[in-house]
């Protein structure tokens, strides 16, 4: 089989065919590095993923950190040092591409990545120093008028090619002097693993700048982990002894995430959003553009998505059933055509109307789906001893992957049948869990995830809840992120006309963010990545006890950003 040009991929036109050819290319080797959308790569087997035809399409399952992952591949390709796939799942709400690579070859291709983002990097710093020494990215103290108020001044665009043209009023005073002091990568995830960031010093007659921007592929998605890494080495940069110091920062941007970056930047502290700029880079990569920052008022302003209803939980029968079984394990997470069962958290079974009739398909995510019949009834039961057996909090192999598996959906679960055990203060229903504040797929321009938890205290305020059961850098400015979805919705009246909470009454007041996680799974830059957020958005560390799989204890409970 020939080389596939990766920026071609093969469409499948025959699944068994395709399911053959890859075969092939796996049993030649036993260890593989999986990535998905160029994030960091996982150490797999070759007998921890699977390909499988199913209804004439190609099936990838494998076994990740976040737990077992299905895709329909769409297209793929073989190079000669890697298997490329375009997948998707969910109906088509999410894509990927995954990569996986023989572990025999990986030290050449890591090789062959970390030189493209330097090189990415260097251009970077190029690009900026010439803005730099056009006036973009260079803010002069504004003139006051008479009454105190900032006078309108102008700012100009430049690129490499010198263009210029009145942006918005701010001032920038060009410097003809601009020398790139630094221009490297940021660490990678892992010690093996290249930077995705570009961290540049720029250096000037009486100052010096820090810029950053991601130099690998990205999207919307990105945008919190940008502000985290971001935000993180501009904190030690201002530390630094060097002279002269360090006082700015620019965050250079692609178009794709602009919106989103946005978004994030109006919500920082007032003290840190002044040193902090956004720069847009062009789709070529050789020009930079000022940004005018947003005010928070504009962003109440944005229209919003229609407000998705919340469905109703019209349990059947079946459904009644399964439940009575383990009533304290399953919960039911009501969908548009039915249920989804799930055993502390994990889906396990789907129920569907189909002909004035609930049908019932089971089987865990990355195993194949059966209909619940005479013919497969051993095999549902023993899903149901397993579970039973693996996914409990007394079970005796820790590293089972039902007990692993979807641990956030697990504590989710917990809290969801008595929320009060993390604040007294919240009414136990109703509580609204994985909300979404809009329609679409999983993630939108935006980047936005549905929230874990939207609860109301009894004093009127909305509560964002954002669980994490290992340590997530990204912990902050997700629940940032969600309480600006709910406070737009909130000031323009959606939840109240929704009914979320029945005929209780919303306070006009903003949501608070509670963010929790196990004691010892906090990351260690929370606290500094807290203090980075505007105090009038009020954030909350809840620490629970680390076994919180046999009851969940609240061990501290702290303001983040006051």
């Amino acid at each position: 089989m020939s080389p596939v040009n990766p920026t071609k991929l093969a469409a499948l036109s025959n699944a068994h065919e395709a399911e053959n050819q890859i075969r092939e290319v796996i049993s030649a080797h036993k260890e593989w590095f999986m990535s998905m959308d160029a994030r960091a790569p996982l150490n797999v087997n070759s007998d921890e993923f699977d390909f499988s035809v199913a209804q004439s399409r190609l099936i990838f399952s494998s076994w990740t950190e976040a737990g077992s992952r299905t895709w329909r591949v769409n297209a793929w390709g073989w190079t000669g040092e890697k298997l490329m796939l375009q997948a998707s799942r969910r109906m088509g709400a999410e894509t990927a591409t995954i990569e996986l690579v023989p572990r025999a070859s990986a030290k050449a291709i890591v090789a062959s990545i970390a030189a493209a983002r330097q090189e990415r990097c260097d251009r970077l710093a190029q690009i900026v120093a010439a803005a730099l020494s056009e006036g973009i990215g260079l803010r002069s103290k504004t003139k006051q008028n008479a009454s105190g108020e900032d006078a309108d001044l102008t700012l100009k665009k430049t690129s490499l090619a010198g263009a210029s043209g009145d942006l918005h009023p701010t001032s920038y005073t060009p410097h003809p002097s601009v020398k790139i002091e630094r221009a490297a990568l940021s660490p990678g995830m892992r010690r093996d693993q290249p930077g995705r960031y570009a961290r540049i010093i720029l250096r000037l007659p009486h100052e010096r700048i820090a810029a950053t921007g991601i130099v690998a592929r990205s999207d919307a998605r990105n945008v919190d982990s940008l502000f985290s890494s971001a935000l993180l080495w501009f904190n030690r940069s201002l530390s630094s002894p060097k002279k002269p110091p360090i006082n700015r920062l620019l965050m250079i941007v692609e178009h794709g995430i602009l919106y989103a970056a946005r978004q994030r930047h109006v919500l920082l502290r007032d003290s840190l959003r002044a040193r902090v700029e956004l720069l847009e880079i062009d789709d070529d990569w050789k020009a930079v553009e000022a940004t005018r920052p947003w005010e928070r008022k504009y962003i109440w302003r944005k229209r919003l998505t229609r407000f998705p209803s919340v469905h109703e939980d019209n349990r059947g029968e079946v459904v009644n059933e399964i439940v009575a079984w383990k009533p304290e394990a399953i919960d039911v997470v009501a969908a548009r055509h039915g249920q989804t069962l799930r055993y502390h958290g994990l889906p396990f079974a789907r129920v569907r109307r189909v002909m004035d009739r609930d049908r019932v398909w089971f089987g865990i995510e990355g195993s194949p789906r059966r209909s619940l019949d005479e013919y497969h009834r051993q095999d549902w039961l023993k899903l149901l001893r397993d579970l039973e057996s693996h996914r409990n909090a007394d079970c005796r192999d820790r590293r089972h992957w039902l007990y692993r598996a979807a641990g956030e959906a697990w504590l989710e679960s917990i809290l969801r049948r008595d929320i009060t055990r993390l604040d007294p203060g919240l009414i136990v229903a109703p509580l609204h869990a994985q909300f979404r504040t809009s329609h679409g797929g999983a993630f939108g321009a935006s980047g936005a995830r549905p929230i874990d938890l939207l609860a109301l205290r009894h004093d009127g305020r909305l509560v964002v809840i954002e669980l994490k059961v290992n340590e997530d850098r990204e912990h902050v400015f997700q629940g940032v992120d969600y309480w600006r979805r709910v406070e737009a919705h909130r000031r323009r009246g959606h939840i109240s006309s929704a009914r979320l909470f029945g005929d209780r009454e919303i306070a006009d007041e903003s949501p608070l963010v509670y963010l929790v996680a196990p004691t010892l799974r906090f990351h260690p830059s929370f606290a500094t990545l807290g203090r980075t957020i505007a105090p009038d958005i009020e954030i909350y560390r809840f620490d629970i006890n680390e076994a919180w799989r046999s009851a969940v204890r609240v061990v501290r409970r702290e303001r983040v950003n006051a």
